[in-house]
């Protein structure tokens, strides 16, 4: 068995890219770490979740080990970097941001905690953070550069197939005819990746609704009435229940299949 690290930038990104990834490793016997950059500080909390006087890095770290717990994850950790809220907001510069930190120190930070784990894997984002967030994009440069410095095997960036969602929100619009207008994607390429990119295609269907109650967890993020919380169980195995990711450099490439169906699979 293996051992995979899994990196993000604040609460509940875990659960939303990778929960499923995470949830399926730790079943087949796999050690899974839980690694943040941030406490998610500038998170909106769901209005009246917090009690009088709670912190939300507080709660939002208990929040993390509760899903920790339900996705089987055996460590978690955090680099205490500090939330830099969205792209162009001012708490960009602010001295002790994630956005701000060196990417060096951060990545040694996290190449130490993988040299302590003997970590195959190390999961991350893709160059873009997904959307652009600036912390998501962080933790793509940081990842990287920890890969390098730990000797890890496999550094997977975790994506959205671009053609893969839009196939399935077309998919669910024909279905629904005008019952469900489908939402319009950024045509710039800021969002997610071209199929032609992944690599790493991981059916954890299985586990949809482990990945469902990992998000539940993170209650001051996510009230019961979230759109994700309450779509109809084969909606969310179909939307969500597959994960994707990019590995830049594979393991005898000659003998690759187009796409890999396990983080794991280009060590065999």
């Amino acid at each position: 068995m293996g051992t995979l690290v899994s990196f993000h930038a604040h609460p509940d990104d875990e659960s939303i890219g990778t929960a499923g990834t995470l949830a399926k490793a730790a079943a087949l016997g796999h050690r899974v770490v839980l690694v943040f950059a941030t406490r998610g500080e500038l998170g909106e909390p769901v209005p009246g979740v917090l009690a009088d006087g709670e912190q939300l890095p507080v709660r939002r770290s208990a929040e993390c080990h509760e899903s920790a717990r339900v996705l089987g994850v055996a460590r978690v950790e955090f680099l205490g970097y500090v939330d830099s809220g969205m792209m162009g907001d001012p708490t960009n510069d602010a001295p002790y941001c994630f956005w701000q930190a060196s990417v060096e120190h951060a990545a040694r930070r996290l190449a130490l905690i993988c040299e302590e784990e003997e970590a195959d894997v190390l999961t991350t984002y893709d160059d873009n953070g997904g959307y652009g967030h600036p912390d998501h994009i962080q933790v793509h440069r940081v990842g990287a550069r920890a890969g390098e410095l730990a000797g890890v095997p496999v550094v997977a960036q975790n994506t959205t197939n671009r053609d893969w969602l839009m196939r399935g929100m077309r998919g669910l619009q024909k279905e629904r005819g005008g019952d469900w207008q489908m939402p319009e994607l950024p045509d710039d390429g800021s969002f997610g990746k071209p199929e032609s990119e992944i690599t790493h295609r991981v059916e954890a269907v299985e586990y949809a609704e482990t990945k469902r109650a990992s998000m539940r967890a993170h209650a001051s993020q996510m009230g019961p009435d979230h759109f994700m919380l309450t779509m109809p169980e084969p909606v969310f195995a179909m939307g969500l229940g597959t994960e994707f990711y990019i590995v830049d450099v594979q393991p005898n490439p000659a003998s690759a299949p187009d796409v890999w169906t396990d983080v794991f699979e280009p060590l065999r």
